[in-house]
């Protein structure tokens, strides 16, 4: 098996490089073990229940995916024999960013989804995530054993909840894929890039299946009714099925990358380089993306990676692009589920494990000394942290380690941000939720560092709610001076930031403009943006003030500064558009350097924001609960108790109703539990980030004056006057 995989390595149309996506406990995992069995990796009978991808002990516990985990197995089709890499991939929304990084890796994703329940939010937002990184989509509908035998369907309703989870899908498709793509990739039932089956029963079918076995969906209702689901998985395996359906309908690396490329690869795509990402060249620049970082007790840090041009080989010496450093390649291989199986080299198109390549970090470039390339897009997360937990050692004389184990799980999970205080002694993580933060907790617990953590905290964010008049900051030597408003942000370009169709960072030239003028800038101001940091702007409406590109440097960076930390708060500060209108600045440089610019405009923009209306933002999460209807006042009013609004609520089949309501992130504390005894254990629900809104009125000062002084400030927040004088 080991050498057939070496040996199908270097044949990258006999690759398929695949993520298994879907909504929390739609069988991932199940579907992922009988595909290894299938490939004879694992037993047919322990296949479901062993959970063989998820080796972490979390997640044997908890019955979840927590990491994406990857496996390499070889799959005979007709004449010929296929590689295919596949990750399985978590379905909790808490654990998102490794769906996002999983799709970076791969070129196609099989969709699972639950008969029973439908496509439920996480199966839209995993739709998102493949889409978005140009992933080519095939579905899976799973668990049509209960339809049968629990909700005792007949075939004419079956194919109707077939056509209706297929029909929305297909919507999903059209609305969020490439333009180019929309047709392209649409499933159809009739070429069989949409199949049907149980995971846990081991069978799938779909319409090639069926006309070359002649088994159809009256025999499938019989077998199901009579109890003879081990019979039927011997007539129509899930594995061939499903493997088949990967190998048909999803492209391989030398397919995928002609259209992948240019849309993760800002470079020149005539250049050597570009020609051997699109071409999937073994011998050329070498080009590779990390996608996840994990930690290994023996070999220490293991990057896991995607081949788009060249060959990586063992003991070679390595460029990483982002840390500007060099480095040497100790091993090189594939994954075999928990296993690695190490190899000489690993050429395009394939994904990696790599030893050795030290400070790497999802999103990391690997090039060739030689030929140093550009690096690849960061990987943008669809939510972000917005639960925090304070971590303290027990022991004192743990501290040092828990620093170092706190970076290490930084870099194993870039959705997590860590902020460690060495002065205070205080260290802060951020995660997607409560889940999120107890997994971490354990983690560093199971690394050696016995610690203690705070009741969750929530992050909020601040804006501003009206326009400020013209401030002045001054700079401590009162030679320069800056005159600045802030408004709040249009709620166009807002989203467009947001939902990332606009990019962050320092604006070059003048060709971004037409994009800033699309979502709704004025004209004058989109030529004149300088800057853009946390869905925020700088524009500079000034003309002919000497020396002022000398401080411009200077000035964004006090931009970008003063946003991390709100004058309201201390909160990171969004949503917000500053004008620079006016500088005065002292002919000398040695009297504008750091020391006098970055205070003055520092000032300046916390004096405009507190004469603006300063208001916090609060998080909010969209909840999703599956209800008997007996229950739906129960539920309702739990949602209504945490000031949830009630957005939607529809009658589904049977006695079911689903209710979708919107809660901020910190009354949803203690909600499992709550949740669980109104509906007395009936119920299933998920929830979804949704952004950040306006917290009321009359909630603000004391969460304000909470905040300020968990912090250790003054509780009230000072006004413009203090940054003026």
């Amino acid at each position: 098996m080991i050498a057939k995989i070496k040996e199908l390595m270097y044949q990258p149309d006999l690759i398929r490089n695949i993520g298994i996506c879907a909504h929390i406990d739609h069988g991932k995992t199940t579907l992922t073990d009988n595909l290894l069995a299938g490939a004879g990796m694992i037993s047919e009978e322990l296949a479901g229940d062993q959970r063989f991808m998820d080796f972490d002990e979390q997640e044997q516990a908890r019955g979840i995916t927590i990491d994406a985990a990857n496996v390499s197995m070889i799959h005979q089709y007709d004449d010929d024999e296929y590689l295919i890499n596949l990750i399985d991939t978590p379905g909790h929304v808490d654990f998102g960013g490794d769906v996002t990084r999983a799709m970076r890796a791969v070129d196609g994703a099989v969709v699972v989804v639950c008969a029973v329940e439908g496509i439920m939010p996480q199966t839209e937002t995993v739709f998102r995530q493949a889409l978005k990184e140009n992933v080519k989509p095939v579905l899976f509908i799973n668990k049509v054993d209960r339809l049968i035998n629990e909700l005792k369907l007949e075939p004419d309703e079956l194919q109707k909840r077939f056509i209706n989870i297929y029909m929305e899908a297909n919507k999903l498709i059209k609305n969020m894929a490439p333009e180019d793509k929309k047709e392209e990739w649409s499933l159809d039932i009739a070429d069989g890039s949409v199949a049907f089956g149980s995971a846990y029963h081991n069978w799938a079918i779909n319409v090639p299946m069926m006309q070359q076995t002649g088994v159809n969906f009256k025999d499938i209702i019989d077998y199901c009714n009579d109890d003879k689901q081990k019979e039927l998985a011997h007539k129509v395996p899930l594995s061939d099925v499903l493997l088949g359906m990967v190998v048909e309908h999803l492209p391989s690396p030398k397919v995928a990358q002609v259209y992948r490329v240019p849309n993760i690869w800002e470079g020149d795509i005539e250049s050597p380089a570009g020609q051997c990402m699109i071409n999937t060249e073994a011998d050329g620049p070498l080009a590779v993306m990390v996608t996840n970082v994990s930690i290994d007790k023996h070999a220490g840090e293991v990057a896991t990676g995607r081949v788009y041009g060249g060959t990586l080989k063992q003991g070679t010496e390595i460029y990483m692009v982002g840390a500007h450093k060099k480095s040497r390649v100790q091993q090189v291989g594939v994954y075999f589920g928990p296993e690695r199986v190490s190899t000489d080299s690993v050429t395009a198109g394939n994904i990696v494990y790599v030893t050795g390549a030290k400070g790497a970090t999802a999103g990391e470039t690997i090039c060739s000394p030689e030929d140093k390339i550009q690096e690849f897009e960061g990987l943008e997360h669809i939510s972000e942290p917005v639960v925090t937990v304070a971590v303290e050692a027990k022991n004192t004389k743990d501290l040092p380690k828990l620093i170092d184990v706190l970076r290490q799980v930084g870099k194993e999970d870039p959705t997590v941000k860590v902020e460690i205080n060495e002065e205070t002694g205080e260290h802060l993580i951020s995660g997607m939720g409560e889940l999120h933060l107890e997994v971490i907790a354990y983690r560093i617990n199971d690394k050696g560092v016995d610690i203690q953590t705070s009741e969750p905290i929530v992050v909020y964010r601040e804006t501003v709610a009206g326009g400020s008049p013209q401030v002045e900051g001054k700079s401590p030597n009162k030679h320069n001076r800056f005159y600045i408003t802030v408004e709040p942000l249009e709620d166009s370009l807002f989203q467009a930031l947001q939902e990332g169709d606009l990019k962050e960072g320092r604006v070059k030239g003048k060709e971004a403009a037409a994009d800033f003028m699309e979502y709704g800038l004025d004209k004058e101001e989109a030529r004149r943006v300088w800057d853009i940091h946390n869905r925020s702007m700088f524009i500079n409406m000034t003309r002919g003030i000497q020396y002022l590109d000398e401080v411009k440097e200077l000035l964004l960076e006090g931009f970008e500064s003063a946003l991390e930390d709100g004058p309201l708060a201390n909160e990171i500060a969004m949503g917000l558009k500053f004008k620079l209108h006016d500088a005065k600045l002292h002919e000398d440089a040695v009297h504008r350097g750091p020391a006098q610019v970055l205070p003055a405009i520092r000032k300046a923009i916390y004096a405009a924001i507190m004469s603006a209306q300063p208001a916090l933002l609060e998080p909010m999460q969209k909840v999703f609960i599956s209800t008997p209807q007996d229950y739906m006042g129960a539920c309702t009013r739990e949602i209504q108790n945490r000031r949830g609004q009630i957005v939607d609520m529809r009658q589904d089949t049977g006695d079911m109703a689903t209710i979708e309501s919107k809660v901020p992130v910190a009354e949803m504390f203690g909600f499992a539990g709550d949740i669980r005894s109104a509906a007395e254990g009936r119920c299933l629900w998920s929830t979804e980030m949704s952004g950040f809104e306006r917290l009321p009125n009359e909630m603000q000062n004391n969460i304000v004056k909470e905040i300020r002084q968990r912090k250790g400030l003054s509780p009230e927040p000072y006004g413009p006057d203090h940054y003026l004088g």
